[in-house]
């Protein structure tokens, strides 16, 4: 065991073991796994039959599924309440029905949110016969019980920057991409290799969760590549160094 003999040497060991409690690392391979047929989906979070204590949720950042949908197929109606759903495509076409009339496509491009509140019920389906589907699934807890349900539906291609993080959600209405009932921000980024970024957060009592869709990134020293995430707490300004050309989403959320 080592011995601490200079205050040099303490100050650095209470540095490294703050650093290690306020971040967190999910590979892409610790994931929970499914496999259906028709539907293969990795979990980030305990989800379904993956129930992991240790993985229950980051704030109010709930459910992150990175799910794929064989052509024609898909999730029948089924209820939600009290929840902030996100859909992000990442490739295909995704059609939503639900029972308070809303009826469309999601594409790769665009986003989509439905507020559950009192209750919603809401079916997801594959829109091609052939090509397969791919999304980002993602939950929130609101910040308000019982709100009345509603969905909303935003092309944000068009806020898309080139090596730089531009945002997709946010709790306020006027705010670019579409809004939600709690104190979250969400950011997407496509960036070159030997590239460089800052994010800060909008709230420093919230937490960042960094995921690849894409790519290989430093997040301070931290290296993660496609489909690993990484929690982040107690820091205002986050930086990133991009290895190669990468796709990244920024979740900013309440960690209470």
């Amino acid at each position: 065991m080592k011995v601490i003999k200079k205050i040099s040497d303490y100050k650095t060991l209470i540095s490294q073991i703050q650093k290690i409690m306020e971040t967190v690392v999910h590979k892409a391979g610790s994931r929970g796994h499914a496999n259906h047929g028709w539907l293969e989906s990795h979990h980030t979070f305990s989800f379904a039959g993956y129930n992991n204590p240790e993985r229950m949720n980051f704030g109010v950042l709930r459910v992150l599924n990175d799910d794929k949908v064989v052509g024609g197929r898909g999730f029948g109606t089924h209820p939600h309440d009290n929840m902030e759903i996100i859909s992000i495509p990442l490739s295909g076409d995704l059609e939503h029905k639900d029972s308070i009339g809303t009826h469309g496509i999601i594409k790769e491009g665009e986003i989509q949110v439905m507020s559950a509140g009192t209750g919603v019920f809401h079916s997801e389906y594959n829109k091609d016969a052939e090509v397969p589907v791919a999304f980002l699934q993602i939950w929130l807890f609101p910040n308000e019980q019982g709100v009345t349900p509603r969905y909303d539906q935003q092309s944000i291609k068009e806020l898309e920057k080139p090596n730089e993080f531009y945002q997709i959600l946010s709790p306020n209405k006027n705010d670019d991409g579409v809004w939600i009932h709690q104190d979250a921000y969400f950011h997407m980024g496509k960036f070159e290799g030997n590239t460089e970024a800052i994010y800060e957060m909008k709230n420093p009592n919230n937490g960042l969760y960094v995921f690849v869709i894409y790519g290989e990134l430093f997040v301070g020293d931290q290296e993660l590549i496609s489909r690993d995430g990484m929690g982040i707490v107690a820091q205002e300004i986050i930086n990133f160094k991009f290895k190669t050309n990468t796709h990244v989403l920024l979740m900013e959320v309440s960690m209470v």
